[in-house]
């Protein structure tokens, strides 16, 4: 499958990435120390054996094609992601696969479980409904994908500063933007910054979220409430978060097999994911009375 290739907006979007998806010698020092200590806590040490035993498989004797991921290890671990081209990333997705890593190569991971939300069964909190309502945030799609990548591989204030989205795979998500296939969610203030967001990818009908950010109280919360809406207003089956936060458990995300994931991409088609750039049809005021599973769209 040829993908249509969608030239960036901005006639400076390749100087913009060179500068956003970028590690100094200091970050990826911190990097690689901080993903040595993550690896080795008592709950991960036991994914090393497998980890070591892809990588000798798909390294040293080569790998053409993608894994299988019924026969991901300890962790989801099923194969080394050497290839992060436009063409392989959607192939891979479509296969319940996607690609992370602190340190080292890139892995292809999938869990047997996915976090996933089936739009009718949405929660949207009291108190976001009320913070909706007061309509002090403009959201859109896919206006600054750039900014909102690169805001999630920010450190975060009081956390544990480790993150998988590297440079590589940073610039691996633009060509999918550029090819229309991946796509984000900007919360703006009303100063006119970038107070939220989040990115992901569309593939046969499945959103599959890959991160969010907020450096405003509940701005990513309300930009993924009013994407979720246009996602199932579009006929999408249903969103991946892959796995399990106390944000995505709180919009009452549940877990299903691996098994049911695939189905559903089996089942789908690229229609519904309408490659190209998207567009906000609505405003936060309109879906907070959104009510999931009694209506498809805000009266």
């Amino acid at each position: 499958m040829n993908s249509p290739s969608i030239a960036p907006d901005m006639p400076d979007a390749a100087a913009r990435r060179a500068a956003l998806f970028h590690e100094s010698p200091r970050d990826i020092a911190e990097r690689i120390a901080l993903g040595l200590v993550w690896a080795m806590v008592p709950k991960r040490i036991g994914r090393l054996p497998n980890l070591a035993r892809v990588w000798l498989r798909d390294t040293f004797r080569g790998s053409g094609s993608l894994p299988d991921p019924r026969m991901a290890g300890p962790g989801g671990i099923a194969g080394i992601a050497g290839d992060l081209s436009v063409e392989t990333l959607l192939s891979a997705y479509r296969r319940t696969l996607y690609p992370w890593g602190h340190v080292g190569p890139f892995k292809w991971l999938s869990t047997d479980e996915r976090c996933v939300l089936f739009f009718n069964e949405l929660h949207i909190a009291k108190r976001l409904r009320r913070q909706m309502r007061q309509n002090e945030y403009r959201v859109t799609f896919d206006t600054d994908f750039e900014g909102v990548v690169s805001a999630c591989a920010e450190r975060r204030p009081g956390r544990f500063h480790l993150t998988w989205l590297r440079p590589k795979l940073m610039r691996a998500y633009a060509d999918l933007f550029d090819a229309g296939h991946a796509h984000s969610f900007e919360v703006w203030n009303k100063d006119g910054a970038l107070a939220g967001g989040g990115y992901g990818v569309a593939v046969n009908g499945v959103f599959f979220t890959e991160s969010q950010f907020s450096r405003e109280s509940n701005t990513s919360k309300m930009g993924f409430t009013l994407f979720n809406w246009h996602l199932a207003k579009w006929g999408f089956a249903l969103n991946d978060g892959k796995d399990p936060t106390p944000t995505i458990n709180e919009m009452n995300f549940r877990m299903i097999p691996r098994s049911e994931l695939q189905a559903m991409l089996d089942r789908g088609n690229m229609e519904t994911c309408r490659v190209g750039r998207w567009h906000c049809e609505t405003d936060l005021k309109s879906i907070a009375e959104w009510q999931p599973g009694k209506e498809t769209a805000p009266v």
